[in-house]
């Protein structure tokens, strides 16, 4: 395996360049799309980099479970620097699962709770809250797939907004729905547990998950400027969804922040439609080299877990 079983631990920083063009030059669902898959695959990968070495170290501790045979000095050649990476990747390990097993709970307690606040209320696709705090947003359902999903909207949020504005506050949060997008958005924060290195993509679909719903509600409302309006009015009331994890229509944050940005794209002509840029330009060659770091990522735990299985299945005794 030599070197080429630590590639997948540093390959995510192939993906930061498209992290922040993805944002500016993609459409927000091929962006979405993009990052969420090349942050699962490289998070998967490194996991998998982590676990190969992992056995290596397990299998020098005395009193492990392992068979003596995978800690021989040929299964240990496999893996660089085993003495220290191995034992190393141990508490690694543990530590991505950890934060990962809290991440999954902690999505589900916030969902399992926001449903709970809800029980009482009348089984409609929007819910309107009689609440003197200003917020709204979207709560995929509480089945695996969100589907009957519920839109959840505060008296004091709609107040505040136009018949129009309002129609675009729920054609965002039923794109949100409609799209899926918790699912987009609970993939790349699984990935950041993985590995920190992909956090800048886990930021990055934040926001195109957001200007997808934006997009969305711009095309269905027929006017940018009413969606734009909507949202600057949001976030200048709003302190965003009562629930962490939660997708909120808009919230207030420092400029050059989400809101700022989303409202200037939307006062801009709307983004083309492109399933993959083309090479020859900034943005695709940043999208190629993320692809190519996620397949060379594949590529390279794929050999490596071939490999140590083959090593292992040798040194095993019948």
């Amino acid at each position: 395996m030599g070197v080429f079983v630590f590639l997948p631990l540093v390959l995510p920083l192939t993906a930061w360049p498209i992290a922040r063009l993805a944002e500016q030059r993609l459409h927000p669902r091929t962006a979405t799309r993009l990052l969420t898959g090349v942050a699962a695959v490289m998070a998967v990968c490194s996991t998998v980099c982590l676990a190969l070495t992992m056995v290596v170290g397990t299998a020098q501790l005395p009193g492990n479970p392992l068979p003596d045979g995978w800690s021989d000095p040929e299964v240990r050649a496999a893996v660089p620097y085993d003495e220290v990476v191995g034992k190393a990747a141990i508490p690694a390990l543990c530590a991505v699962l950890v934060a990962c097993g809290r991440t999954l709970w902690r999505h589900r307690r916030v969902r399992r709770a926001a449903h709970r606040a809800l029980a009482g209320m009348p089984g409609t696709e929007v819910v309107v809250l009689p609440d003197a705090i200003p917020y709204a947003y979207a709560l995929p359902g509480p089945g695996p797939g969100g589907r009957r999903g519920r839109v959840v909207v505060t008296t004091a949020l709609l107040d505040r907004l136009e018949p129009a504005e309002r129609r675009a506050l729920f054609a965002h949060e039923r794109a949100h729905l409609t799209a899926r997008h918790h699912r987009f958005l609970l993939a790349v924060q699984l990935a950041a547990r993985a590995n920190p290195f992909l956090r800048p993509l886990r930021t990055a679909v934040s926001y195109t998950a957001e200007r997808w719903a934006d997009e969305e509600a711009a095309q269905l409302v027929g006017s940018r400027r009413t969606v734009a309006r909507a949202i600057g009015k949001a976030a200048l009331v709003s302190r965003g969804a009562p629930l962490p994890t939660l997708m909120g229509f808009a919230a207030p944050g420092p400029v050059p922040g989400p809101v700022p940005r989303r409202v200037k794209a939307l006062l801009n002509p709307a983004p083309a439609i492109r399933s993959w840029p083309s090479v020859f330009t900034t943005v695709g060659l940043a999208a190629w080299g993320a692809a190519a770091g996620a397949a060379v990522s594949a590529m390279s735990s794929a050999n490596s877990a071939v490999t140590m299985v083959l090593i292992l299945r040798a040194a095993t005794p019948l």
